[in-house]
């Protein structure tokens, strides 16, 4: 916090610059920042089948009437829930239905941050809370092959950690959908079992009162690929009717870990859209049970899931299940089909022939499926009135228990507010700090004020280029590569939201807008609208040509059997994205069904998701937000230089606070998962006003009145500085909070106020705050800061783009070296001065630079 500190005070400084300002020489930026994604990872070499372990024997909680409670009812099934736990809760769904869910599912990472631990402390204490049982799904972010005892050790101590004094028991399910293809661990049979065979063992010893739950993907068209040949070690594996090729056969076996799994599950989905076009169907009669396989002991089909591995081992068996409805795709009605799919469910727990089914886990959320035209798609059956209604009728009348199953409680001494490993200044020292502060920068404002214009220490950069935009662009970027690269280090506690509630992506999109508004007034007015449409076109192009490059040689690099590029591949949530704190872990897959593009012929679907860049790293998504910004910038321009700069604000606010309500999704793309277009188009467009009209902002602030905006500006960033710091989520032991504001309101008003990804109103007013203080901070201490930083932020501010396409390959490099990932902080410090130092290199060398845009 003191390096934090530091640099808070000298954000007091007011704008101290002539207003003959120096004019910026034409240059562009690429934005950059974070969004969601899926992977593609090493292949696996086959090992032996593990042996197995013996079975766990499960700790029971009291139950409400005394009697302990079990993973297993003594009759029918229970019924579970996958909620979005951004704008959902077990308290509100349990409103809707009149009771909680008997359990509730939450994701976890493997290997495990303390962020995860702390977020599943959290999923843990509103489960206790409503008496329900927890399933944590657990999902690697790292190969297979890296999974082993240590590994799991490690895994269980953070679940034990989280856990804390709590004695309910917990469903562990380790890398579902393990053999299908939209998921990192996908078809590796033999490194699945061993990992599973690893986790399990620990588990089994060290975990008192959890199962190992072994989930694949119903096998309806598997291998949910062409036709491959059998000539690696996995592909043979996969041919399991030893053809030559893999073009189908048995979905499950090679994947079965044996008796080390307490539990087995199936997810089987009512979808008939086969990753194409939306279709709303009803259920054929029988679909359930004719994708569930036999229920005989007996059952020697391919497809007979259930027989085969539940019946004939007497293991209980977990159902993941939803229907698929598109309001937008016509035919049949939402209760039409849902209803006709929960009954087939229910019908199948009441059947004698599936006693061993002990347990439905519902996705009672909706969602947006990029893959079939950003398409919204509601699975839930108590979010609207009509199919809640109906559902909860049915359910009553079901074989399904739902919760309380236990006495609830709020006591978990796993830590109640969840902050993290760090340190937490509370009570009158907090109260302390924050007046400190307040009253240093009070003070340096006032000096600033009385000096300004006389001292030796303000701008004195060149005429043709503002170099204090470049050295604000260079920071800027330094903010993505470290978050994106996503090592626990030292650098975090500056990067992420410390000086105030805003991150890179928002500073890049704004300054990127700032560039263009500075370089092109002058263009506009000597060569017209003409020359910027063409200028503009071209750069729009090559960032476009530049993107489908990236996203190519990324599919390409996963390819390769060692290397894992997982970390680029998927977007692992970490609780502080749209979907809240609750969704840490979730892994979502950016190169969803990319393996299409090598099989002949092509599916045309995929050329089109390639096309319109639904495919690509998370790291590198925002570029399509800014190819589109391109081409309407010279509109703006163009406005601007008819002097109509209020109706563009105007416009320009309108079209956010519209999309702030009606949340419409323009493009199918990738980006507007993270960056709506009719959002974050606020940013870039206020921006080129403000870069159109710089020298006029200038002059403005050094008079009178712009002075005293100036420190109701400052003393504004300064106050939400210092509520972010009271933010409770803390990444590494070093971290350090001031305890102004209590946990739970400081989320209550963060999620409320300052959400990210819809660019809500607290996070774009601090945004604003934020660039003006650090324009003003490095106009008035300019020789201190470029004598200091300029040296090293200025070059990378000059050539932002190169920078960020570069950055993609290091955050690919760091994530296949194994001693990074085990959040040592100074081994994750050191590595980031490598990474930052290299790309300073290369800049100043100019290595690629005529291959490489800059």
């Amino acid at each position: 916090m003191a390096a934090v500190l530091a640099m808070v005070l000298a954000l007091a400084l007011p704008l101290a610059t002539p207003a003959t300002a120096a004019r910026a020489t034409p240059t562009t930026s690429a934005t950059a920042t974070a969004t969601a994604t899926e992977s593609a990872t090493a292949t696996a070499t086959a090992t032996p089948e593990p042996a197995p372990t013996p079975a766990v024997t499960v700790t029971p909680a009291p139950a409400t009437d005394g009697a302990p409670v079990s993973l297993e009812p003594t009759a029918g099934a229970y019924f579970g829930s996958i909620l979005d736990w951004s704008g959902d809760s077990a308290t509100e769904q349990a409103s809707r239905l009149g009771s909680p869910s008997a359990f509730y599912e939450h994701s976890v990472s493997m290997p495990m941050s303390d962020a995860d631990t702390s977020y599943s402390a959290q999923f843990l204490q509103k489960t206790n809370g409503a008496g329900s049982l927890p399933l944590l799904t657990i999902r690697p972010t790292t190969s297979l092959l890296a999974i082993t005892a240590d590994a799991a050790t490690r895994l269980v101590d953070g679940i034990a950690a989280a856990r804390g004094t709590s004695t309910a028991p917990l469903y562990l399910r380790f890398a579902p959908d393990m053999n299908s293809t939209w998921v990192s661990w996908g078809q590796q049979p033999s490194a699945y079992r061993q990992a599973f065979a690893a986790v399990a063992d620990v588990v089994h010893r060290r975990l008192p009162g959890a199962v190992m739950v072994w989930s694949p993907n119903w096998g309806g068209g598997y291998p949910f690929t062409g036709t491959r040949a059998a000539d690696t070690d996995t592909l043979r594996e996969l041919d399991t009717n030893r053809d030559g090729s893999v073009d189908g056969g048995d979905a499950y076996a090679p994947y079965y870990p044996g008796a080390v799994a307490d539990w087995v599950g199936l997810s089987v989905y009512h979808d008939d859209t086969a990753g194409g076009d939306a279709r709303n169907t009803v259920p054929r009669d029988g679909e359930l049970l004719a994708r569930l396989g036999s229920p005989a002991a007996d059952a020697a089909g391919d497809d007979d899931f259930f027989g085969r591995y539940s019946t004939a081992t007497g293991t209980p068996f977990l159902l993941e299940t939803a229907a698929f409805y598109s309001p937008s795709a016509g035919g049949p009605g939402e209760l039409a089909i849902k209803q006709n799919w929960w009954r087939q469910v229910f019908a199948a727990v009441a059947d004698p022939r599936y006693a061993t089914l002990k347990a439905v886990l519902w996705q009672d959320t909706t969602a947006t499926r990029a893959v079939v035209g950003g398409t919204f798609v509601d699975w839930s059956v108590t979010l609207g009135d009509k199919t809640r209604a109906a559902f909860a009728a049915d359910l009553a009348a079901s074989d399904l228990t739902l919760g309380p199953l236990f006495a609830p409680t709020t006591t978990n001494e796993a830590g109640a507010s969840a902050t993290g490993p760090g340190v937490t200044i509370g009570g009158w020292w907090a109260w302390l700090v924050a007046a400190l502060v307040i009253a240093a920068v009070t003070l340096l404002f006032a000096l600033a004020v009385a000096r300004r214009g006389r001292s030796a220490l303000s701008y004195d950069g060149p005429t043709d280029r503002d170099l204090r935009i470049d050295l604000l662009r260079g920071l800027a970027i330094v903010f993505v590569v470290v978050n994106h690269i996503g090592l626990v280090s030292l650098f975090q506690e500056i990067t992420q939201e410390a000086i105030g509630i805003v991150s890179g992506a928002e500073l890049f999109v704004l300054f990127a807008g700032v560039v263009l508004g500075m370089v092109y007034r002058p263009k506009i007015a000597m060569s017209g609208i003409g020359e910027v449409v063409i200028r503009t076109s071209r750069r729009a192009w090559k960032l476009y040509y530049t993107a489908l490059a990236v996203v190519i040689l990324i599919f390409a690099v996963s390819l390769l059997p060692f290397v894992n590029a997982g970390y680029l591949t998927t977007f692992t949530d970490q609780g502080t994205g749209a979907r809240g704190s609750s969704a840490s872990g979730h892994v979502y897959d950016l190169y969803a069904n990319a393996g299409q593009l090598l099989t002949y012929p092509v599916n045309p679907h995929i050329l089109l998701d390639l096309a319109l860049l639904r495919l690509g790293p998370w790291q590198f998504n925002v570029m399509g937000l800014y190819v589109v910004l391109l081409l309407v910038c010279p509109l703006v321009l163009w406005a601007l230089s008819k002097r109509w700069w209020v109706p563009v604000l105007a416009l320009s606010w309108g079209l956010y606070l519209f999309n702030a309500l009606a949340g419409v999704r323009l493009f199918p793309s990738e980006f507007e998962d993270s960056f709506p277009l009719l959002t974050w188009q606020v940013l870039f467009v206020t921006g080129i006003v403000a870069g159109y009209h710089r020298v006029a902002l200038l002059r403005w602030f050094a008079s009178r009145w712009g002075l005293v905006a100036a420190a109701v500006i400052v003393l504004l960033a300064t106050a939400l500085m210092l509520f972010s710091w009271s933010n409770p989520y803390l990444p590494s032991a070093f971290s350090v909070r001031l305890g102004l504001v209590p946990d739970a309101l400081f989320r209550s008003i963060y999620g409320a106020f300052f959400g990210r990804t819809n660019l809500e109103p607290g996070r774009l007013l601090n945004v604003m705050l934020v660039v003006v203080s650090l324009y003003a901070l490095v106009s008035a201490y300019w020789r201190p800061i470029r004598r200091a930083l300029g040296w090293f932020l200025i070059p990378l501010g000059q050539a932002t783009l190169y920078v960020f396409i570069m950055h993609v390959f290091f955050a690919l490099i760091a994530a296949n070296i194994p001693a990074l990932q085990d959040g040592n902080v100074w081994l994750n410090t050191g590595a980031y001065v490598v990474i930052l130092a290299l790309l300073w290199v290369m800049v100043r060398t100019k290595f690629l630079f005529r291959i490489v845009p800059r």
